[in-house]
């Protein structure tokens, strides 16, 4: 896993909100995904969220920008998604936007990474 040092230095070069909410929602994605991989992945800019080395081992990943914060899912179009967070037009992928820390609370982001968490259980017994 990532240490809290290289997160943290890798986050330097975005605004202080954009660091709080980040860590904020990483501290989400590692109590709601029990053992999940952390890794940095620099040319894309984001921090990764996986069970292995595979693209299929993806659940979700963290993307920060001058503009904010985005929490990523793998497979977003498959996901249940009542409340209609997320966003974007991927095959492959959606996100939600974190724009303040209220946003972290809300239980429809929890229950879309158990969600997540859930459809990549599935995927891995396949």
């Amino acid at each position: 896993m990532t240490n809290s040092q290289n997160i943290s230095t890798f986050l330097s070069r975005y605004s202080e909100d954009v660091i709080h909410n980040a860590m904020a929602l990483r501290k989400l994605i590692l109590n709601i995904l029990p053992g999940v991989k952390e890794q940095i992945d620099i040319p894309a800019k984001m921090i990764a969220y996986s069970y292995g080395q595979r693209y299929s081992d993806m659940v979700c990943t963290l993307i920060p920008s001058q503009k904010g914060l985005k929490l990523g899912f793998y497979k977003g179009p498959d996901l249940p998604d009542p409340e209609k967070l997320l966003q974007g037009k991927g095959k492959i992928s959606r996100y939600v936007e974190i724009k303040k820390p209220e946003d972290l609370k809300m239980a429809a982001l929890s229950q879309l990474l158990h969600e997540a968490f859930k459809a990549y259980s599935i995927r891995s017994k396949q």
